[in-house]
């Protein structure tokens, strides 16, 4: 007696230990996590490896001037669409004139304090041609535009927008614009910058409200309990707290890059798999305490079955991701170790936070799921079809099942119906779900992955967009950031006739000694040449930022480097083109990498050959119907523009590695009770038992998957629907019906070579030829 008290009380306090130590992990995690978008970096640029052209171009480019610049560019027109008059011209040159005074919101002390603080020459007006636009040009100073100053650590650029952005609402007589019959834009680098962080604002608080507002009400679904759906969400919470803090201490470190689409895909990955996780065991706590008085004795047995199975399902995802690391974009690369982090938080909230939690209500525990609580039936309950043992080589204990193969499933609700409609018709049912998915991976083909410009990255209307349509219509030839071609001084002339011969190029004009007197204009004096090099500014005539800038890029290219082989091509859309040629690269290295971990994973886990290559096939035929399917819905019923190389990337490393644990839960419970009753019956009962939570685990991934799709952006939308399509796919075809149908079909030959396949083989050896 004295004996028990003691462990009680050792457990007692273990258990406050535990929730103790989440605790502060949530308080200092929490503070963390609402301050990661301080330490994202958004910069194309940062991402691409020092070996890309446009990356070597850009190193040789500032040798040509003082400073580099980030252009913001606000465009006028008049609000009736006629020609600007000349008062309102005043205007905008008065506008122009005090927005260097214009203050950085929030600034103090040493930080700049006005727009002129950040600037690198005073605001230039352009007027168009044909009379109805104006153009002023601020060229911020790109080496602080990144900082992060004010009590909110926004970054120069974005302040340096919102500045302008409210001087334009201001009254004439302080510059502004207000009621002057004026409709006006900022856009350029700098206002598309500062827009996509406002979309990405959304991840700190929106978007994890409806994701964890998606969870809560399945999880009420799936449990009909007061109680339980909460201690789940706060594992999840604390899981991403703790993801959350490690997280920002390696991105302020700079020991990692941390970007707004991997701080979105974080906060669902997390919340997803920490769901997951918890409810696996949640299950397997209720069906062991159906068969054991002792809540604790019920736990311990629910910890140590599930443990096996989660383990190797976040290992898998773990492993996966990690292939990233072999990405040449940092941005890629750093989605690895990012999700990874998060996957790990989850794991170990589910083994340890989740379990004490579960344990505070002590012998009450089963009170947790009223009003459906599991009743004690007895220990041996559960077992069913219980042989003789037989000696296994891999040191598991196998009993010999019964030599007829009838379908008899324990009564399990909708899922022992399923399981018998598996049994009875596993060919035809393999079959057709395997050609169903086949037909739907055919459409993979029509995906269009070859990029997007900036202007298309936006689902909804923004001020940056806006302001390129009007730049685009009344200032054909002003390009924001033109493509910056290094040549040796040499091949000048040959350059500049084969750059203004390339489709799409609208000028191609040599760096001088003097510079131009305003954008679009012609350059003075004689070319610069530094180290025997010369630098030629080429305007696209599409924007810089737009996907038709890029193909006119690629074109430059090989058009530059026929007449000048050591010519280097820089600039935005050049940054752009190499950032989509290493994401191609990517696409064709990492996925057959990302295959071969998971495979060897799935080998060492079930002991066997066989059944991880079907179960790999069965993931990448998955997979494939999932994009096909999103090929045709991007196409022809969201009329997307295209996506980006990195979209097919990640949601093959997300949806692979995810699928692979729906089928790893189900498979480690395939082979526990094939040990014990043979392989066709285990996969049924597996099939019965899991069915459930396996389900439910599937749609809380797809919901909190699908809340990236509040997001205003094509990307994160393109994930959101892949991934949250493709885990139903793989959660109610590939795990309900086409791995247990082949399974069932092949028999215990799936463990080939393990000892029960060679079981298999001396029982079919005993009793004559059969079915096996």
């Amino acid at each position: 007696m004295l004996r028990n008290r003691w462990a009680g009380a050792l457990r007692g306090l273990v258990i406050v230990a535990v929730i103790g130590l989440w605790m502060v992990i949530g308080a200092l995690g929490g503070q963390a996590q609402g301050n990661l978008s301080s330490v994202q970096t958004n910069d194309d640029a940062a991402f691409l490896p020092a070996s890309a052209e446009s990356t070597r171009a850009a190193e040789v480019a500032t040798e040509f001037t003082d400073d580099e610049s980030l252009p913001a560019l606000v465009v006028v027109t008049a609000a009736d669409g006629a020609q600007l008059t000349e008062a309102q011209l005043d205007l905008v040159q008065a506008y122009a004139d005090a927005a260097p005074d214009a203050p950085l919101a929030g600034t103090s002390g040493d930080e700049p304090a006005t727009l002129g603080d950040v600037s690198i020459a005073d605001p230039v007006v352009v007027p168009s041609e044909d009379g109805e636009a104006a153009l002023v040009v601020l060229s911020l100073d790109a080496a602080v535009a990144a900082d992060r100053v004010g009590a909110d650590e926004d970054s120069v650029s974005e302040l340096a927008v919102g500045a302008l952005r409210d001087l334009v609402a201001a009254d004439p007589s302080d510059g502004g614009l207000a009621g002057a019959d004026l409709e006006t834009s900022v856009t350029g680098p700098a206002g598309f910058v500062a827009d996509l962080v406002t979309a990405f604002g959304g991840i700190d608080t929106v978007l994890l409200l409806v994701a964890l507002g998606a969870v809560l009400i399945i999880l009420a679904i799936v449990y009909r309990s007061p109680i339980l759906p909460f201690i789940v969400i706060l594992t999840a919470v604390l899981a991403l707290c703790l993801a959350g803090l490690v997280v920002y201490q390696l991105a302020a470190n700079d020991v990692l890059t941390l970007n707004g689409q991997s701080q979105g895909i974080l906060s669902i990955l997390v919340v997803g798999a920490a769901v997951d996780y918890s409810l696996l065991v949640v299950a397997r706590y209720r069906e062991e305490l159906r068969t054991s008085r002792s809540t604790v004795l019920a736990l311990r047995r629910a910890v140590r079955a599930s443990v096996e199975p989660v383990a190797a399902s976040a290992g898998t995802v773990v492993a996966g991701l990690l292939c990233l690391l072999l990405s040449d974009l940092s941005s890629n690369r750093s989605l690895g170790p990012v999700a990874a982090i998060g996957i790990v938080a989850s794991f170990v909230a589910a083994m340890t936070l989740l379990p004490a939690l579960l344990l505070v209500a002590g012998q009450r525990s089963r009170a947790l799921f009223w009003p459906r609580m599991p009743r004690y039936v007895g220990e041996h309950a559960a077992v069913e079809g219980q042989g003789s043992p037989v000696a296994a080589d891999d040191g598991a204990q196998v009993r010999a099942a019964p030599d007829d193969d009838t379908v008899r499933v324990e009564d399990h609700g909708l899922w022992s119906r399923v399981a018998s409609f598996v049994g009875r018709r596993d060919r035809p049912v393999w079959i057709a779900t395997a050609l169903v998915l086949a037909a739907c991976a055919a459409f993979v083909p029509t995906l269009d992955a070859s990029g997007t410009g900036d202007s298309e990255v936006f689902l909804t209307q923004v001020d940056s967009v806006d302001g390129e349509e009007v730049l685009t219509a009344h200032f054909e030839g002003v390009s924001a950031q033109p493509a910056t071609v290094i040549v040796p001084a040499e091949d000048l002339d040959a350059v500049v006739q084969a750059a203004e011969s390339t489709d799409g190029v609208a000028a191609a004009t040599p760096v001088t000694d003097q510079p131009a007197a305003a954008p679009g204009a012609p350059a003075q004096g004689e070319p610069l040449v530094v180290d025997d090099m010369v630098r030629v500014d080429v305007t696209t005539q599409a924007p810089s930022d737009s996907q038709e800038a890029v193909d006119t890029v690629a074109d430059l290219r090989d058009a530059v480097h026929d007449v000048s082989p050591d010519a280097l091509v820089g600039g935005a859309a050049a940054e752009r083109l190499d950032t989509q040629l290493a994401g191609q690269r990517d696409l064709r290295v990492i996925v057959p990498v990302v295959l071969a971990v998971i495979l060897l994973i799935l080998v060492l886990l079930l002991r066997s050959v066989l059944a991880p290559v079907l179960l790999v096939l069965a993931n990448v035929l998955s997979f494939g119907a999932a994009l096909g399917v999103a090929a045709l819905v991007f196409d022809h019923v969201l009329d997307f523009p295209g996506a980006d190389p990195a979209v097919p990337l990640y949601a093959f490393c997300f949806l692979v590695a995810l699928g692979v644990d729906y089928s790893i839960f189900l498979m480690t419970r395939v082979r526990e009770e094939s040990l014990r009753i043979g392989t066709r019956r285990g996969v049924l009962r597996a099939l019965a038992v899991t069915g459930s939570v396996i389900t439910s685990a599937g749609v809380v991934l797809a919901a909190t998957f699908a809340a990236l799709g509040i997001i205003p952006l094509l990307f994160l939308a393109q994930i959101a629907f892949i991934v949250a399509f493709g885990v139903l796919v793989d959660t109610l075809v590939v795990r309900s019906l086409l791995v247990p149908a082949l399974v069932h079909d092949i028999g215990d030959r799936v463990w080939w070579p393990s000892a029960l396949a060679r079981r298999s083989a001396g029982e079919r050896a005993a009793t004559g030829p059969g079915r096996g």
